[in-house]
């Protein structure tokens, strides 16, 4: 009978694989490079086939290297997931997860629940990575996350999305404008508006295009900011107004403070979802269902009435 790969072959082939690089692939592993490189040789050996293509600067995998790599992914994660079942059933969440959060939510929320989990489920770790919404897709279906918060939608065939609430959009206005005064906004004020925006990585982007087609508002292309901090200093200059996330307004908009005044909209579809995401084949989502739980419970006890949860 031949001997199988070990999850640690397997674990350290991901890890060149990802990181293109032996070095940088050993430091993340916390072992010296003669190590990984031996590892790496008698996982080829064990398989009879090169897994990599060795030479100056990063690394390439061979074909045979591309296809172990699918299935070095799946059986870690189905490992992995044994594990998660079984600390599920005892009734706490252990063990590591890489978590990729989007920039525009994370900070504003993040803090409250990794404070909660850490308290409540002590054996948890978090590593948390920032990364705009088109990246944090293609990388928690590369393995690079094994599972993603962010605005919705994020749609793929091998993912599995978890939303957790609605956050409304507020109109943030220069202090001097005509309608910095106002306790709301009808969708009418919008008309004529020039409306500044997140870049196209970013789904938010993609959502106040079609808000400002709707109504009658122009959307500032010269200007895209690169973070929601970016957009209200270009709000308090007088450069146009724009729509920011609730969490955002509640964490960074001082209203004593001369600038920027924050004013809600009359409609109430002017929200954006948010979810959790991870991939269909990770094997741990009861796991991660019981995470969105956790998510779903701090928010609505921290932020309850500014965000809008089913049921």
């Amino acid at each position: 009978m031949h001997s199988l790969p070990s999850m640690r072959q397997l674990r350290y082939f991901i890890a060149v694989a990802e990181t293109r690089h032996f070095r940088r692939a050993a430091d993340s592993l916390g072992i010296s490079q003669p190590s990984l490189s031996l590892q790496i040789s008698n996982l080829e050996a064990l398989l009879g086939t090169s897994l990599v293509e060795r030479g100056r600067g990063p690394i390439t995998l061979t074909p045979a290297g591309r296809e172990v790599l699918v299935l070095a992914r799946r059986a870690v994660d189905e490992a992995q997931a044994i594990l998660d079942l079984t600390a599920a059933m005892r009734g706490g969440l252990t063990g590591t997860i890489r978590l990729g959060s989007s920039p525009s939510l994370g900070p504003y929320l993040l803090p409250r629940v990794v404070e909660h989990l850490h308290r409540t489920f002590p054996d948890l770790r978090l590593y948390i990575r920032e990364r705009v919404p088109r990246l944090l897709r293609e990388e928690v279906l590369n393995g690079t996350h094994d599972l993603i918060l962010s605005q919705l939608p994020i749609q793929g065939r091998d993912l599995f999305v978890r939303r957790l609430f609605m956050e409304p959009l507020l109109l943030a206005v220069p202090s001097d404008h005509p309608l910095s005064g106002r306790t709301s906004i009808a969708v009418k004020d919008l008309a004529g508006l020039q409306v500044l925006s997140l870049g196209p990585e970013f789904v938010l982007h993609e959502q106040i295009s079609v808000i400002c087609a709707e109504y009658g508002a122009e959307l500032v292309r010269d200007y895209e900011g690169t973070s929601l901090d970016a957009l209200r200093q270009m709000v308090a200059m007088g450069m146009g107004v724009a729509f920011l996330p609730q969490l955002y307004v509640a964490s960074e908009i001082d209203p004593r403070e001369a600038g920027v005044a924050a004013v809600p909209l009359s409609r109430s579809s002017f929200t954006r979802s948010i979810g959790l995401v991870w991939r269909r084949g990770s094997g741990a989502g009861l796991t991660y269902d019981r995470i969105a739980k956790e998510v779903v419970d701090v928010s609505r006890s921290a932020f309850g009435r500014m965000l809008r949860f089913d049921g």
